[in-house]
């Protein structure tokens, strides 16, 4: 079976090849190395990558899209809130102890929770990141929230830090762990044993997260 990637080159030393949840392999290159060459190293590590392709954990089947209606279950923060479609005429979305959202409103409800989801994350993440930088020594240029839906984060060779907003809907300890697991790659591009010593200093209970987000992790991919 011949195994189709796409290549992104960038300025880093090594070569490094990632499954993405969308079962999209990518082969991240430095740019004097040749298509022939990424070639042969894709093709040495086949049996790896059949097996992140072939993982079922990783790739669960996810439960449909909501409705909007009341009774609906939506998460925030590692919580499910219950949602309630009520008559009075609101503006946008409201979480108390559950999400309530105007009857008039209830065509457009998936647009206005996004709106009301990127603003969450961008008031939750930024802040982390300038917090977890200032702790690492190191400076990005951007903080951006993004609509990647099988990436929870990224790190570009302009040194921008990218996060898709679904991960507002994970636990801040998992949200902490994915901002500075980017930010570190500010200093080592790839996960050497350096990388996960730096992310054990400044995230002691990363391995909490990870284990969340390999249980839970499909239900991010939903928009809600």
């Amino acid at each position: 079976m011949q195994i189709e990637y796409l290549i992104k080159y960038s300025n880093r030393k090594t070569l490094n090849i990632t499954v993405e949840r969308d079962r999209q392999v990518v082969v991240h290159a430095p740019t004097n190395l040749s298509e022939d060459k990424i070639s042969e190293i894709v093709s040495s590590k086949k049996d790896w990558i059949m097996g992140k392709l072939m993982h079922v954990q990783k790739y669960p089947v996810v439960a449909s899209a909501k409705e909007f209606v009341s009774g609906e279950a939506l998460m925030y923060l590692g919580k499910n809130y219950q949602l309630l479609v009520i008559d009075a005429d609101i503006e946008g979305i409201e979480l108390d102890k559950q999400f309530k959202i105007s009857k008039n409103n209830q065509a457009i409800a998936n647009e206005l929770f996004k709106q009301w989801y990127k603003k969450q994350a961008i008031e939750k993440i930024q802040p982390l990141a300038l917090e977890y930088a200032k702790n690492l020594g190191v400076q990005f240029n951007e903080c951006k929230i993004s609509e990647m839906k099988y990436r929870w984060g990224s790190c570009t060779p302009k040194n921008n830090i990218n996060f898709s907003w679904r991960i507002i809907k994970a636990p801040m300890f998992v949200i902490r762990y994915l901002v500075v697991h980017e930010l570190i790659h500010l200093i080592e591009s790839n996960h050497t044993p350096i990388f996960w010593n730096i992310l054990s200093i400044q995230v002691p209970d990363y391995q909490k997260a990870k284990d969340w987000l390999k249980v839970n992790g499909h239900l991010l991919e939903l928009d809600f």
